[in-house]
């Protein structure tokens, strides 16, 4: 069921019913604008599976983005439905529901999907042959995460054969993603992993131009790398995702030259309000772990509020008040930091939009719940 929005343009943020989640409008719109200037030599398709939203997908057209990456079929109709016209499934679709369902989808946009195996490389080929439709078909290859993906040798040659012999396939190339990467804390372990991904990368691509297939396009990246696969020679389409909004985890990561990792602004908030103030130097709020994902840490206090997250339950968290913060009460409205902004997104129905005090717009997030 979809809930009711928690606002409506031109409240106040004191206004907004809570939790909601917030998006800081200024920020954003500054983090848009910055990856798209900065990325002038490569291909941006951004992750949709960070906002699940087809308004912020048309948004990041709109400034030059190639198309929307996603993770799961469901994910793909919600951003077509809503008019995105380029998507890539960065992720393999198995059995014949889904991949019918990603088959009529390219009656209606331009559609890719990635393969690891040569039996579901078959099926992919079929559900399009059978709809009427060519897909675009990229090999993963593995190259670090040891997770999808097969080993960057002859095994990535004989899909790429495959997937060229199957006239309702288009071969475009390489799924090079190094996900475990991201959060790799210094800058050395970054490059590092990135390296690796690149010679493994390119080792690929070789293989198959040898074979006689080109292979136009090596994608992957994300937020905490994608200045190195742009500068490696060897990715030519990045898929940053999370610097649309950041979070507490990836404000965790260490800069270059000792700096923070602070090249986009956090721009995404969990609004809660205090709903007790038992004890001197103690807050709860209405913002717990149905509101916040906690798997990558908890969130941290926007704003310069003196207070530690300490603890979630289901519908309660715990803040510690420093000195400065004990003058909190009843019914204040906090901003929270989500540790993790992708699936804290996932918890909502909407997005509040802010510019400075007041709400701007309410965004629905369509692709909320979207797991199939």
């Amino acid at each position: 069921m979809t809930t009711p929005p928690p606002a409506r343009p031109g409240m106040t943020v004191d206004e907004v019913d809570t939790p909601a989640l917030l998006v800081d409008l200024d920020a954003f719109e500054a983090n848009l604008q910055r990856m798209a200037r900065e990325m002038t030599g490569v291909r941006i398709r951004p992750h949709a599976k960070t906002h699940k939203c087809a308004v912020i997908g048309l948004q990041q057209m709109a400034l030059g983005a190639v198309g929307m990456c996603c993770q799961k079929v469901s994910e793909a109709e919600a951003l077509v439905y809503g008019g995105v016209s380029d998507v890539l499934v960065t992720n393999e679709v198995v059995g014949c529901a889904k991949l019918q369902r990603l088959a009529s989808l390219a009656r209606r946009a331009h559609i890719g999907v990635c393969v690891d195996d040569a039996g579901n490389l078959d099926d992919v080929a079929a559900a399009a042959a059978e709809t009427g439709v060519t897909l675009d078909l990229y090999v993963e290859i593995d190259v670090g995460a040891a997770r999808c993906g097969v080993t960057p040798d002859q095994a990535a040659v004989a899909l790429a054969k495959q997937a060229a012999s199957k006239p309702s396939l288009k071969f475009m190339g390489l799924q090079a993603y190094h996900g475990s990467a991201q959060h790799l804390r210094t800058p050395a372990e970054r490059k590092a992993a990135i390296q690796g991904a690149s010679t493994k990368s390119a080792q690929a691509k070789a293989l198959i131009e040898k074979a006689g297939i080109p292979c136009p396009i090596v994608t992957g990246a994300g937020t905490g790398t994608y200045r190195l696969e742009a500068a490696s020679g060897v990715y030519n389409e990045i898929q940053p995702g999370s610097y649309i909004f950041m979070d507490a985890d990836y404000a965790r990561n260490q800069g270059e030259g000792n700096r923070p990792f602070d090249d986009f602004r956090h721009s995404l908030f969990v609004l809660a309000t205090v709903m007790s103030r038992s004890a001197p130097d103690r807050a709860v709020t209405d913002a717990g772990m149905k509101a916040l994902s906690i798997d990558s840490g908890l969130p941290t206090l926007a704003d310069g509020v003196e207070a530690e997250y300490v603890s979630a339950s289901d519908e309660h968290g715990k803040l510690l008040l420093g000195a400065s913060a004990r003058g909190i009460k009843l019914g204040d409205k906090l901003r929270l930091i989500p540790g993790h902004c992708d699936p804290t997104v996932n918890l909502y129905d909407w997005y509040v939009c802010v510019r400075g005090n007041r709400v701007e717009a309410v965004w629905p997030i369509a692709a909320r719940g979207a797991i199939t």
